[in-house]
């Protein structure tokens, strides 16, 4: 059991929520000079059990959730806040108890369940960013929103809240028709329509997007520049299909004037911002029908690796 020292917070984790980044983790891709033991996963939900000396913002019962990086609270990035996320350069989640700064937690909304509130962290926060932070959505803007994972079905509602027209793209009509019922203006799939760029076009009337969510990376980003619209914006979120991109018409970045933006999250700052808005509408992720407990991990993280699922997988250990 660990005790927290002065200025920590003892928490009893309740629930968890994969990330493609965690899936990269424990299979040893993500960065294989990882120190070891790790406890993974970076997202999660739970109760305070116990304070350090001097904490005086939490009490025991409190519902709380951990920021991604315990070190970025606010500000720009930089080496030091981005070298401590939970489940890679720190232990993450997926474990009973887990000790965390006091500045590290954030109250959970009343009205989100556990599991709810453990898909905001990393999913949540990075598609605020790409959406309202970095990318600037205002009403009448078309944005591409790349498949229906977490962070991709967390793009689309804050699309939508700030008044956008969204393009939702799949290779699965089911999943599309889902989100269609989550607000998805107009549907691709891109197995249908592998030049599903000339679709974006068709749709804004030749325009382009102002905003594409990149999250395939390797197969979709040439894809992705002849979609965005002459000085809109790429958000860099995943590389999912690979990182290596060939055949990519960097010339066309330059000369239609295209701002490619990097999203790596963001601070508590930020996720204070995102849960506000969150909290003004009841607005609730969206999390994969299929539910798992503790000791079903290892099917959570299968689901993940066969792309089954629709919205953040959850892991209840309670």
């Amino acid at each position: 059991m660990p005790q927290p020292k002065a200025g920590e917070v003892l928490v009893r984790m309740s629930a968890a929520t994969l990330n493609y980044r965690d899936l990269l983790v424990v299979e040893g891709t993500y960065n294989p000079k990882l120190r070891l033991p790790l406890i993974p996963v970076s997202d999660g939900a739970g109760v305070v059990q116990a304070t350090g000396k001097g904490v005086a913002r939490w009490r025991s019962g409190d519902r709380v959730t951990p920021i991604f990086f315990q070190g970025w609270l606010e500000g720009e990035p930089d080496r030091e806040k981005l070298g401590t996320g939970l489940g890679a350069h720190l232990n993450g989640v997926l474990s009973e108890y887990g000790v965390f700064p006091e500045d590290g937690l954030l109250r959970v909304p009343d009205y989100l369940t556990d599991a709810e509130a453990a898909a905001l962290p990393c999913a949540g926060v990075t598609a605020w960013s790409a959406i309202v932070k970095l990318g600037g959505v205002a009403p009448g803007d078309a944005v591409v929103v790349q498949g229906t994972g977490g962070v991709a079905l967390f793009a689309l509602q804050f699309a939508k809240l700030a008044g956008a027209t969204v393009i939702l793209t799949s290779s699965s009509d089911a999943k599309l028709a889902k989100g269609k019922e989550l607000g998805a203006d107009h549907l691709i799939n891109y197995r249908a329509e592998p030049d599903w760029s000339r679709a974006v076009k068709d749709l804004t009337n030749g325009r382009g997007a102002d905003l594409v969510i990149e999250i395939g990376g390797a197969t979709t980003l040439a894809q992705s520049i002849r979609a965005v619209r002459v000085g809109g914006t790429i958000a860099m979120i995943g590389v999912v299909t690979g990182a290596a991109a060939s055949a990519v018409p960097l010339p066309l970045v330059v000369m239609r004037q295209i701002r490619m933006q990097g999203v790596t999250l963001g601070s508590r700052a930020d996720f204070m911002a995102m849960l506000r808005a969150c909290a003004a509408v009841q607005l609730r992720p969206v999390l994969d029908e299929k539910r798992f407990a503790f000791d079903e991990v290892s099917a959570a993280f299968a689901r993940m690796a066969a792309g089954e699922h629709f919205g953040k997988i959850a892991i209840e250990m309670l």
